[in-house]
């Protein structure tokens, strides 16, 4: 029987958002780029299996972009493209956490997405480079890989490969290589903060303890916090039960 689930409110997502430090001045592209608070609230709703509630964090997110003044310096082109960029983070975090917490829930997340997204914020093409060679996507691996595992990173390889090889190559070439590659920003904050949500909604403590080291290694001690602490806000009213304390960050 699935347990009852009510959908997000707009004061429960105000109060995730602002759950992260704040950033001045408030512009359309700070929103998208200086918060990701939507990016962990969605994963963390996909990772839960509530995706119904996706749409609703892509509304407000989306609503949130649009009330908020334009960049002072736009592109070249004169062109605002916040709300591109935010429907492309939102498919880009959903489509990576299902290496996480299984392609199904990803899809299922992406179909409810996809159902309210306008015409003109779908991509029509595929946006990584699709020439990339095998040995050039384990290239890409071990800069990401050593990225988000740092000092640890040879240990927690040679723990794929001696359980499975097959498991420690498919996951320098097909993940740390092609999916949690960031196609729109050299940044790697993206793909981490995607990991961790979704890891904390399926409960797998060594695993969170990991990433959550690794985002530690990139983004400052407040803003790694606010992250576990939405992830664990979303995943608890989503309807989640942990057998394992969720790890803090350290």
């Amino acid at each position: 029987m699935t347990a009852p689930f009510n959908l997000p409110s707009s004061a429960f997502l105000d109060s995730l958002k602002a759950l992260f430090p704040a950033s001045s001045p408030i512009t359309r592209k700070s929103i998208v780029l200086d918060n990701p608070w939507y990016i962990v609230a969605a994963v963390a709703y996909c990772a839960s299996n509530r995706p119904e509630a996706v749409p609703v964090v892509w509304e407000y997110a989306i609503n949130d972009v649009r009330s908020a003044p334009l960049d002072e310096n736009l592109s070249g082109d004169g062109k605002d493209d916040s709300e591109l960029l935010l429907a492309r983070r939102f498919r880009e975090a959903l489509f990576k956490c299902g290496l996480v917490c299984g392609y199904p829930r990803s899809i299922n997340a992406l179909r409810a997405l996809h159902a309210v997204m306008p015409p003109e914020l779908q991509d029509k093409t595929i946006l990584r480079d699709t020439t990339q060679t095998l040995n050039q996507l384990e290239d890409k691996d071990v800069a990401l890989f050593s990225t988000m595992h740092g000092d640890n990173a040879e240990h927690v390889q040679s723990i794929l490969d001696a359980i499975h090889p097959d498991l420690g190559y498919l996951s320098k070439a097909m993940g740390y290589g092609l999916i949690y590659q960031n196609p729109l920003s050299p940044s790697t904050l993206d793909s981490a903060y995607t990991i961790v949500a979704a890891l904390i909604a399926i409960d797998a403590p060594q695993q969170i303890i990991w990433h959550l080291a690794g985002a530690r290694r990139q983004a400052s001690l407040e803003e790694v916090r606010a992250v576990r602490r939405v992830a664990v806000e979303v995943a608890r009213e989503a309807g989640v039960r942990w057998l394992n304390e969720v790890p803090e960050v350290v």
